[in-house]
């Protein structure tokens, strides 16, 4: 029984890394080489960035560097998802403390109320403004700074 115990504590700290890694910011770099003029390809990226709701907060033009700004909202998948993920994983561990004897037999119970503290600890968490830098070098090299997710739709773009 204390093999249990052991095996269910662990899946309770991961339990735990993997809610507190949901809110982690994904930031990239990435690097494109123009082969053609770069006014028309960032005026793409403007607009596809202005269609995700990113607005235009700074422009350097003497080191043509522009920085765009959203606000980027929780998912509500996620927030249940999470929710339910640590329902299971605090249930789990309040059964195995009810066999072992340890407290009472309310034990499920008290800790399943806690699960919805992962999906608000979610839900603030995400809840955030994240910035897309996009600067031009003299030697035509695109870099764009932002998040992963942003990161590959602007590859694809890039790629057509």
């Amino acid at each position: 029984m204390i093999s249990t115990f052991v095996l269910t504590l662990l899946l309770i700290i991961g339990l735990i890394f993997f809610i507190k890694g949901s809110t982690k910011d994904r930031i990239e770099e990435m690097e494109y080489q123009a082969t053609e003029k770069v006014e028309p390809l960032l005026e793409q990226l403007q607009s596809h960035l202005q269609e995700r709701a990113y607005n235009l907060v700074k422009v350097e033009p003497e080191q043509l560097k522009l920085t765009f700004q959203g606000h980027v909202r929780p998912s509500w998948f996620m927030a249940v998802f999470l929710t339910l993920l640590a329902t299971t994983g605090l249930s789990c561990m309040g059964l195995v403390l009810s066999q072992l004897n340890i407290g009472n037999n309310f034990n499920v119970l008290i800790l399943a109320l806690l699960s919805p503290l992962a999906g608000l600890f979610y839900w603030r968490g995400s809840d955030r403004i994240e910035n897309v830098m996009v600067s031009v070098d003299p030697g035509q090299n695109i870099k764009i700074v932002g998040h992963r997710d942003e990161l590959s739709l602007i590859r694809k773009i890039i790629s057509n």
